[in-house]
This record gives C-alpha cells, structure tokens and sequence, in this order.
C-alpha cells in the first residue's frame, strides 16, 4: 500500500470514529413534552419558570458537563425518591412509561434546555 492510500484510509476511519459518537437519533420534541404532560410533570416544573420544582433549564444546567448525568436522571425520574420543596420533603413522581427509549429521549430533552 503507498503513503497516499493509506493516509487516506486512516483519515477515513478517523472520520468515521469521531462521529460514530453521536449516531442517536435526534430528541423527539413532541414525544417528550407529552411524556411530560402525560405524567403531571408540567405541574410542578416548567423550562424557564420556577415552580415548585427546578426550571429545567437550571437542571440541565446543574447536570451540565457530567459524566454521570443521563444515569442519574434516569433514575430520578424512573424510581420513587423525595425532594424538597420549600424545606419540607415530598414525594417526586416518576414517569408514565417504562419504555427505556422513551425515557432516554426525555432525558437528553431535558439536557438540551
């Protein structure tokens, strides 16, 4: 093999590496904020607005740059925890499905805020 075929190759899978990174599908707008709606998430948070929970902008904020994000709000969204709401803990919902794509794509929904 000379220099300039095998330059190409190796810049060509090169390529291919660095985007295989990203081969998920793009969020689907509409699905999560009816996942949202569906499960009264709406009720206590909104994108920008403070409710009685965290805009999801500032969660998305907070989870920013880690490592372990998607995990974490998997579960918190997934499995019965408490949070506190005005100094006082309380129940936080869990969503109303259990189709893993459905909740991967809320959860990068709401890390795109």
């Amino acid at each position: 093999m000379n220099k300039k075929t095998y330059f190409l190759l190796s810049g060509s899978l090169i390529l291919a590496l660095a985007g295989s990174g990203n081969l998920h599908a793009a969020i689907d707008d509409a699905d999560a904020e009816k996942l949202l709606k569906d499960s009264k998430c709406l009720k206590c948070h909104d994108v920008e607005k403070t409710k009685k929970g965290k805009p999801y902008k500032k969660i998305a904020a907070e989870y920013k740059g880690k490592a372990n994000a998607m995990a974490e709000l998997t579960k918190h969204v997934t499995e019965p925890n408490q949070v506190e709401v005005e100094g006082e803990k309380v129940d936080h919902g869990t969503v109303k499905t259990r189709d893993a794509a459905r909740i991967t794509n809320l959860i990068e929904w709401i890390l795109a805020r």
